[in-house]
């Protein structure tokens, strides 16, 4: 659906010639969910403007169901919707129903067939009885659904989302993930930017990471974070370990570390798998409440990648 070819886009400033994106591809495929990631000037904001249209990339190419942004741009930008971070998507002095009105017909949709899929999309995020209320009455988590719906009047294969759950209560950033979700398995496909870790670790199929222009990690979300992931050992007990435990358990097994009187943490030398058994074997019978592996997650992931600052 969505196709990134070695994007580079230089800005010229006073002080000279800065090189905001230098060679990004990627690519988002039909029911799929792309997390762009990269702290503040990294070069995502540019390549998401790049993406949408409203900038040219100096160098590269960038593809919407296999039309050339560039040279087919009628075609391609018709086919891409967008949810942008901040107020910028809706007109606050319209209702919600002018809003999705004015948007539909802006991309061609025909009157009466916006006027249909306009009360559609408000029955499907519950906004139905909002429809002749202004924009500036709703509140944030409502101004987001009908941000959403707007992007999707025209039926885009391609969805661009920058930062749909900032700010939003629990309820309404869950309404919206799950909107999310449900229009990837209705196949499209959907490029994520956001600083929430956790909202891009739980939607994503996969992640791609930005620095300084370059892109220095691509992958599948669940194959990086088991990459990630360090093969360390917590033991969980129910009431305090007892030293003699903890002295017979470090005898026996390296790199044996009591964290807090209930946790005892194990992180093997030489990937010896066997080790959690001799540490099982010594702390018998002692009650167990877990034995947790590590498993990273998509913020700790991020803080080792940009702290390289390589390909990795």
């Amino acid at each position: 659906m969505l196709q990134v070819d070695s994007l580079v886009k230089q800005f010229r400033i006073r002080t000279g010639p800065v090189d905001a994106v230098r060679g990004v591809s990627f690519s988002v495929a039909s029911g799929e969910i792309l997390a762009f990631l990269g702290p503040n000037g990294a070069g995502k904001t540019t390549t998401i403007k790049m993406t949408a249209g409203l900038i040219r990339p100096d160098e590269g190419a960038i593809y919407i169901d296999g039309i050339n942004l560039s040279t087919g741009r009628n075609g391609a930008v018709g086919r891409i919707g967008a949810v942008l971070e901040g107020s910028r998507n809706l007109y606050w002095r319209l209702t919600v129903l002018e809003n999705l009105l004015y948007w539909g017909t802006m991309r061609r949709v025909p009157y009466r067939q916006a006027r249909i899929r306009a009360f559609d999309l408000l029955e499907q995020v519950g906004l139905l009885d909002r429809a002749h209320s202004t924009v500036q009455t709703l509140s944030r988590g409502m101004q987001q659904k009908v941000s959403l719906c707007q992007a999707l009047m025209h039926r885009p294969t391609v969805l661009l989302l920058d930062e749909p759950t900032l700010g939003l209560d629990f309820e309404s950033s869950e309404g919206i993930k799950h909107m999310v979700q449900a229009l990837a398995a209705a196949g499209t496909a959907i490029l994520l930017t956001t600083h929430q870790l956790d909202i891009a670790q739980q939607l994503s199929h996969r992640v791609a990471m930005i620095r300084d222009g370059h892109l220095i990690l691509e992958g599948i979300t669940t194959d990086i974070l088991e990459k990630y992931s360090k093969p360390m050992y917590s033991l969980v007990t129910p009431i305090p370990w007892p030293l003699h435990l903890v002295d017979a358990a470090r005898k026996t097994v390296k790199d044996v570390t009591l964290i807090s009187p209930d946790t005892l943490q194990l992180l093997p030398e030489d990937e010896d798998v066997d080790a959690i058994y001799r540490l099982l074997n010594v702390l018998h019978p002692h009650p167990l409440l877990r034995v947790e592996r590590h498993q990273a997650d998509l913020a700790e992931v991020f803080q080792q990648v940009m702290a390289k600052g390589v390909l990795a």
